[in-house]
């Protein structure tokens, strides 16, 4: 007996920092989205595609639904609109060792203006409490809301990942396969290896910092006698106090985040390179038009 095949579209949202790019990372087998202990390390609605033989799941893992301060806050929050806007199925995310909160219920509330999708609940990071806490979790969850299935999930521990993957694709509409088997996502290479330099510097840098910093890459060269690919690449910040802060004392701090964005991106690429890292000023980016333009945002 043939089963159906089921394709479609799925955006976890939640508040910052509920594990929705670790599970991103989880379902497709590969890491796709950054990931970071603070909040908003997401900005783009990444892609990432995960192939079942009963069918495909196309994950949209938006940045966190937040009240924004500045001008590129604003801009992210547009873009969880458009995109929950257009997913078969949007996937509320709540940390198994947290009560349900304010900012819980004011996301379940946006949420419901999207009619056309279904509603999932996943309870994520069980693996961090007791199972006494996750039954709690489950009820207070199932209470809040009208969902099609509560389901409690650890990505990094691997637990129900898969059962989580196949109760996503019931939830599909019918349909033929929308992207090749061997394609995992639709970001550029220039987006993810910029995202991790990002991702090096946010693990570094002190709490003020993470909003404040982007990456772009910049250039790439063969170097003919080593064999190895050089990327030139920047991080960029707001103020020049926030540059001393990133370059660090004699430049240990951004020696530190070149050679942790290196190792991610030789087992991105699948071959050594070497990474040349400056860092720019762009007085308050987050706040003028023509910056975050340039930045993609």
């Amino acid at each position: 007996m043939t089963t159906e095949f089921r394709a479609g579209f799925v955006s976890f949202v939640g508040r910052p920092n509920v594990g929705k790019s670790t599970l991103t990372n989880a379902l497709v087998g590969q890491k796709i989205a950054i990931t970071s202990p603070k909040p908003q390390t997401t900005r783009r609605a990444i892609r990432g595609i995960v192939h079942r033989q009963s069918g495909q799941l196309i994950i949209v893992d938006t940045p966190g639904i937040h009240r924004p301060r500045k001008l590129l806050g604003k801009r992210l929050n547009a873009l969880v609109e458009s995109t929950l806007g257009e997913v078969d199925v949007i996937a509320q995310c709540f940390p198994a060792g947290e009560k349900i909160g304010p900012g819980d219920k004011f996301i379940y509330d946006q949420v419901q203006r999207f009619t056309q999708a279904k509603k999932i609940a996943i309870i994520t990071k069980i693996d961090e409490t007791n199972p006494n806490t996750v039954i709690e979790r489950l009820a207070e969850v199932d209470a809040l809301g009208d969902w099609e299935a509560v389901i409690p999930t650890s990505a990094v521990a691997g637990t129900q990942v898969d059962e989580l993957a196949d109760l996503l694709i019931e939830q599909m509409p019918l349909s033929s396969q929308l992207y090749e088997e061997t394609h995992l996502t639709d970001e550029s290479q220039d987006d993810r290896i910029a995202e991790l330099i990002r991702e090096a510097a946010i693990y570094g840098a002190r709490e003020e910092l993470p909003h404040s910093l982007a990456a772009t890459v910049d250039d790439y060269e063969e170097d003919e006698e080593t064999g190895k690919l050089r990327i030139y690449a920047s991080l960029i910040v707001e103020r020049d106090s926030q540059k001393g802060i990133v370059i660090g004392r004699g430049g240990q701090q951004l020696k530190n985040i070149g050679q942790a964005a290196r190792k991610q991106i030789e087992q991105l690429l699948g071959r050594k390179v070497y990474l040349s890292l400056r860092v720019k000023v762009l007085k308050e980016w987050q706040s003028d038009p023509k910056h975050l333009n340039r930045l993609g945002f």
